[in-house]
């Protein structure tokens, strides 16, 4: 064991989790966490891993990539979705969350461990010969995304992000809206919010001709685009993505979910409803959902800019900069896209980290593994590359019956992890 410190820069879920790893390790840690000297626009709380956006945490089924790496940080030894299953609100086959809840737990871990030291400051620039791990997510300081870029040698890349509307419970009109989850995965879990075609059609055509809050908006990820970027593609787009309606009991031209935002269910979000629109204008187009007519917002839909850095060129599987091996770069700032992504590359690193700092080796788990092929993903030379979430298509192939494939990825994730656990970290 060693007396050195590991210096954490960003609070959020990858150095959280990073932290929680080090310190249970008995490794001193330097948590540099910019709130509440400064906060983003996207952040509205002084906790830490506070989640911004959707606060679903994506599937927990076998059949799925996010249940497959949620297994895998399990047998890594990861803390926040422990965190997260305490403060869980029903969400059918998905993990979500009270999100003041759980950060507010996440918080008080962290205060609570005598190895781990919070430092409240903005931290600009940092000395590349302390091992660090830079988790200062997708919204971070300007200056010190900048000096990421000096270290890269390449202008950091950046996208932008949005969020949906938070609504009242009580302010959901149920004469027009019904409890349950698509194809029965879950109980009373959804609110859905039906639409007749007419009533689609007067909504879509308010949607696409709404007042944006910016003018233009380039780089924006296809894995949370504001809904009326994904209408303008056409006027069923959103009858085959967020207002699908399939797998209920009667037949509806187009169907919004809300999911609980809180363990008390007062509160619910718009499902796949991110959203550049303007204020006034989210109160005015939403309100045509007939269930939403006299809907109450507490929070509205947000857009802001999500930064990544050049990946491939940057950094080495092991989360390391190739320029300087002291430095590890996690979180959505690496180029992996989500919450449960972020949390698994902030382990790794922990787990990198200390084995750095004790002159061993870092590893980096299977290509059978989720996080492993993410990890191979965004270190391998991409002309074009973007940010990546959870999803079988990353893994090699493995052959059987279409019908199997999904669960018997899963397994073999399983037992690779497992197996890696045993053999390069015991």
């Amino acid at each position: 064991m060693t007396d050195k410190a590991v210096n954490i820069i960003g609070g959020g879920l990858a150095g959280c989790e990073a932290a929680l790893y080090l310190s249970r390790r008995g490794v001193k840690v330097n948590l540099f966490e910019a709130k509440p000297v400064w906060r983003s626009a996207a952040h509205k709380s002084d906790n830490l891993a506070e989640i911004v956006c959707s606060n679903s945490l994506k599937s927990v089924l076998p059949t799925t990539a996010s249940g497959a790496l949620k297994n895998e940080i399990f047998h890594l030894g990861g803390t926040l979705l422990e965190i997260a299953k305490e403060t869980a609100v029903p969400a059918g086959g998905a993990l979500a969350v009270d999100r003041e809840e759980f950060s507010s737990r996440v918080t008080e871990r962290i205060k609570n461990s005598n190895n781990i030291n919070i430092v409240s400051e903005v931290v600009e620039r940092f000395d590349t010969d302390e091992v660090t791990l830079v988790c200062a997510g997708p919204v971070c300081h300007d200056k010190l995304a900048s000096y990421i870029g000096e270290l890269t040698g390449e202008q950091s890349l950046s996208f932008f992000d949005a969020a949906a509307p938070i609504i009242t419970a009580e302010s959901v009109d149920m004469d027009y809206a019904f409890f349950g989850a698509r194809y029965g995965k879950g109980g009373d879990d959804y609110l859905n919010c039906p639409m007749s075609k007419d009533e689609y059609l007067a909504f879509y055509d308010a949607l696409i001709n709404a007042e944006r809050a910016k003018d233009e908006v380039t780089g924006v990820f296809e894995g949370c685009m504001p809904v009326e970027v994904m209408a303008s593609r056409g006027v069923d787009a959103l009858r085959y993505g967020p207002l699908r309606p399939v797998g209920f009991d009667k037949k509806y031209y187009a169907v919004l979910q809300l999911r609980k935002e809180n363990v008390f269910s007062t509160l619910y979000n718009l499902v796949g409803f991110q959203t550049n629109l303007k204020f006034g204008e989210q109160k005015r187009v939403f309100s045509m959902i007939p269930a939403l007519k006299n809907m109450e917002i507490v929070r509205y839909g947000v857009m802001h800019r999500n930064t990544f850095i050049n990946a491939p060129k940057a950094i080495n599987a092991d989360l390391r900069l190739k320029k300087y091996p002291n430095v590890f770069i996690a979180g959505q700032l690496c180029g992996v896209e989500g919450y449960v992504e972020s949390i698994a590359t902030g382990l790794v690193a922990a787990i990198n980290a200390e084995r750095f700092i004790n002159g061993a080796a870092t590893v980096i788990p299977p290509e059978e593994t989720v996080i492993g092929a993410l990890l191979r993903y965004i270190a391998t030379p991409n002309s074009d590359f973007q940010p990546m979430n959870a999803n079988f298509g990353i893994l090699p192939s493995i052959g059987g019956k279409k019908a199997d494939r999904k669960l018997a990825y899963y397994n073999r994730s399983d037992g690779a992890i497992q197996n890696f656990v045993k053999s390069a970290l015991s």
